[in-house]
């Protein structure tokens, strides 16, 4: 069984994952660490529970997701894997840096490229990959159906949903991918967003204002 354990970084309140299987091998997911003191916590956290990095899967590349990933591929040499339809945001990164404010003076290169309905194996554990644009062009979400749980990213939020007014956005879009591809999950499915706390596709399914 995967284990989930959760950080949040950076000015925008980032949510950055780590996945662990029983081997203590571990997928690090959108990380978002900004400064130094991020990154120290991080390594250390990862240092003490004796964790050995496989690679970076990102839902998608919005600055706030990818702050982290560079110091971590420097560090353990693993690749960092993204949707390909990602890659004009990816490489806008820097420009919305600026446009916020926040230091980013360059976008870290992707490694590989993550496929819709791919399966993504950590030892003998499988993540499914659903694709899910709209807040993003190559947003994507990792489902564990053995846990009953799903990383969302900026897809859905408890309550809300993800801003479409960012370049590449679409409203319409978004609110297509929730209900094919989040909705169509069991309600009891814990949705681990890219900001804030947790939730569940019934939850959402039955309150969340934008998707009544």
């Amino acid at each position: 069984m995967l284990d989930l354990k959760a950080f949040t970084f950076n000015p925008f309140q980032e949510n950055t994952y780590l996945i662990t299987n029983e081997k203590n091998q571990c997928w690090i997911v959108d990380p978002g660490m900004y400064d130094n003191a991020e990154t120290i916590h991080f390594n250390q956290y990862l240092s003490s529970q004796g964790l050995q990095p496989v690679s970076i899967i990102n839902t998608h590349t919005h600055l706030d997701h990818i702050f982290g990933v560079q110091a971590l591929k420097d560090r353990y040499k693993i690749p960092f894997g993204i949707h390909e339809k990602d890659q004009p945001v990816l490489k806008g990164a820097v420009t919305s840096a600026m446009i916020f404010g926040v230091d980013l003076s360059k976008a870290p290169e992707p490694d590989f490229f993550i496929v819709e309905d791919q399966q993504l194996k950590l030892g003998d554990d499988v993540l499914e990959v659903r694709f899910t644009p709209g807040h993003s062009p190559g947003s994507i979400v990792f489902y564990y159906p053995a846990g009953g749980w799903l990383i969302g990213g900026d897809v859905l939020f408890n309550g809300s949903i993800g801003r479409t007014d960012l370049p590449g956005g679409n409203f319409d879009t978004l609110i297509n991918s929730i209900r094919t591809q989040v909705f169509t999950l069991p309600a009891d499915t814990v949705v681990y967003s890219g900001h804030g706390p947790e939730t569940t596709v019934g939850e959402e399914m039955r309150s969340n204002p934008f998707l009544r």
